[in-house]
């Protein structure tokens, strides 16, 4: 068996199934992506003992937890793991001190022990000398880091990160998240690191699993998820366009209306194309496609202002989401119900197969 965690797992909770298999190797951080009901907490819940497996069995470096078929369960507290929770859980009538303690203390540690080991875990993430304040006298990013601490005072074999930053505001949650990503990667064993936020996957990541319906649906570097997504929800967190097609040479036809000439890289059949909303040009007239050739007409559906910059809702054949500058809308003079020209250039087109 390999070292790391090995999921091969069904969780059933309800109507809901989670049918999962996930390896992360020993050092690894491994995302886990996908919408509210994906199954992305279900899957932490049952690697850390709080939801048995209906079939299937979990794994942490050849120690079998738990095993539908044998019947083995391996209790929470007895279980080799660290889990960060996103609204931290810590302990509001124990010091910031005894509130690491708790770990190796649940590992069996004496009391004097434990408090050193927690000192210890204080001092290195730059938390000594909140040690006798308690958990409500912290802001946000020093109880997200005490309840890391306390994650790591257990010496895990595993760490479980539930949506650890998303509870701190924007200035905080960047700071702490650099201070994450250098404990992260001093960690020796492997990390699960559920998280809605696409960047917050992309800078801490090694490797993600998006989660769709109780499904893995794509696996890969962020690297390789935010140039290829897989299904709709992917290129929506990444912010692509993705449309699925036939491909024939030089040209896919698409499902929902619309052909692309793209790259002929000899593909033939099902296959979807990524487009960025930065790589899409809009005007008022039509453009020569000798020049650009894909040109289509369209009409603006809606406007957000994105930072710097305004994305457009358009409805064509097909339908784009397309990123302009402000400066660009007045100059246009781009509304809601105006009839406007797409084009796109075909390099600018990523496809591969469905």
């Amino acid at each position: 068996m390999n070292a790391g965690l090995d999921v091969q797992a069904v969780v059933r909770r309800g109507d809901f199934d989670l049918d999962i298999d996930v390896h992360a190797a020993p050092g690894e951080v491994l995302g886990v992506l996908g919408p509210n009901g994906s199954g992305k907490s279900t899957l932490l819940q049952a690697v850390a003992g709080l939801v048995p497996v209906a079939g299937g069995r979990i794994a942490v470096d050849g120690q079998v937890l738990d095993d539908a078929e044998s019947g083995r369960f391996v209790e929470v507290a007895a279980r080799p793991v660290g889990y960060v929770f996103q609204d931290y859980r810590l302990f509001p009538h124990l010091s910031v001190r005894d509130n690491v303690a708790f770990a190796p203390r649940a590992r069996g540690a004496k009391r004097s022990l434990a408090r050193q080991v927690a000192q210890s875990w204080l001092d290195r993430l730059g938390l000594g000398q909140f040690a006798d304040r308690r958990p409500q006298d912290l802001s946000g990013g020093q109880a997200q880091r005490v309840a890391l601490a306390r994650a790591l005072a257990g010496e895990p074999a595993l760490l479980l990160l539930d949506e650890p930053l998303a509870a701190l505001d924007a200035r905080t949650r960047l700071e702490v998240q650099a201070e994450l990503k250098r404990h992260l990667a001093e960690f020796a064993g492997p990390s699960l690191l559920v998280t809605h936020d696409p960047l917050e996957a992309l800078v801490l990541a090694d490797r993600l699993v998006v989660l769709e319906e109780g499904r893995a649906v794509q696996r890969g570097t962020p690297a390789e998820v935010a140039r290829r997504p897989a299904t709709a929800y992917v290129a929506a967190l990444v912010g692509l366009n993705l449309y699925a097609g036939q491909a024939a040479g030089d040209h896919v036809e698409l499902d929902g209306g619309g052909r692309f000439v793209v790259p002929d890289h000899g593909q033939v059949g099902s296959v979807l194309v990524a487009l960025r909303p930065s790589a899409v040009v809009v005007g008022r007239h039509r453009l020569d496609e000798a020049s650009v050739r894909n040109v289509w007409p369209a009409r603006v559906r809606g406007l957000s202002l994105l930072a710097d910059r305004v994305r457009l809702d358009v409805v064509g054949r097909p339908s784009a989401l397309v990123d302009v500058t402000p400066a660009a809308v007045a100059e246009l003079g781009i509304a809601v119900g105006q009839e406007v020209w797409l084009s796109a250039k075909a390099l600018d087109l990523e496809v591969y197969p469905r």
